[in-house]
């Protein structure tokens, strides 16, 4: 069982179209979604739910009006002003869910422990199915963080499934940046794909991720998605990750036919035939070489 990451420096390089034909042409696999902050990868393979659960990344307070004696302490020591008095005639006053961070510090100094800190609902998480196969994705819920975890859940389920069933691969629609969630989904990968473009903010982006995912040791590829729109960068990135040691699976030319794809809610691959379809197969070998 190999697990292929596909991530990006910035949001919108391509990646989970890259991610969508790849269920298309991998034969024995679980698809993951770890982009909760942004999740689409179900907008093209209009997956069948068939279990849901609750995630709880954290803790919201709530005040317990019955048990409060209007001391205002909770007020003064919360840095993210959630407190508010929603009766100008009450001094009771309550908490504004989505200002508050879960840190407890309200809990911690009220006197009579009027204030209860209870798990918080942050979001879903997903097991469906799809006319590709299994996939397990997730969605958070509006301003609501702790999405490293989140992450964390959808690839552990992903790995359950895949051995459960004695799948061949673990296929992950990573996040993009540098950051939590992308730790989270790169953690422990057998590779990881880095699908960036032909700009110098595209370069840039690029040998960010590069460099996270060698801090982890964590084998790493690059794909240049619209390479044809810019070849003299295209040419450069190429340059700039070879001399880190990095490889490159292939370029992705522009083509309308991805935006087309997308809106009719299929993979390129499935979408056309063209030479944009034959770029994405030649990533797809590629990147199977490359795992060894």
């Amino acid at each position: 069982m190999k697990e292929i990451v596909v991530i990006s420096g910035k949001g919108g390089t391509g990646k989970t179209s890259l991610v969508a034909s790849f269920a298309a042409l991998a034969e024995k696999k679980v698809l993951a979604d770890c982009d909760v902050d942004a999740a689409d990868l179900h907008l093209v393979l209009n997956p069948k739910i068939n279990y849901r659960e609750d995630f709880s990344g954290g803790k919201k307070a709530k005040i317990i009006t019955e048990e409060c004696i209007e001391c205002g302490e909770c007020e003064e020591v919360c840095r993210f002003d959630s407190m508010y008095y929603p009766d100008p005639e009450n001094e009771i006053p309550c908490v504004n869910p989505i200002f508050c961070e879960g840190c407890g510090v309200c809990v911690r100094v009220c006197p009579v422990e009027a204030i209860s800190f209870d798990d918080a609902v942050n979001g879903e998480w997903y097991v469906s199915s799809t006319s590709h196969g299994p996939m397990v994705h997730a969605r958070l819920g509006m301003a609501e963080g702790n999405s490293g975890k989140l992450v964390t859940i959808v690839r552990n389920k992903a790995r359950e499934i895949a051995e459960k069933e004695n799948l061949d691969y673990i296929i992950v629609d990573g996040s993009p940046g540098i950051g939590c969630p992308v730790i989270a989904s790169i953690a422990g990968a057998d590779l990881v794909i880095v699908v960036t473009e032909p700009t110098l903010s595209g370069q840039h982006d690029l040998l960010r991720a590069a460099e996270l995912t060698a801090h982890f040791r964590i084998p790493t590829v690059i794909c240049i998605n619209k390479w044809d729109l810019n070849p003299d960068i295209a040419e450069q990135i190429e340059t700039a990750a070879k001399e880190r040691g990095i490889k490159d699976v292939g370029r992705i030319r522009y083509d309308t036919a991805i935006t087309k794809a997308q809106i009719m809610k299929t993979s390129v691959v499935e979408y056309t035939g063209g030479a944009v379809s034959e770029d994405i197969k030649q990533v797809w070998r590629n990147t199977i070489y490359a795992l060894g």
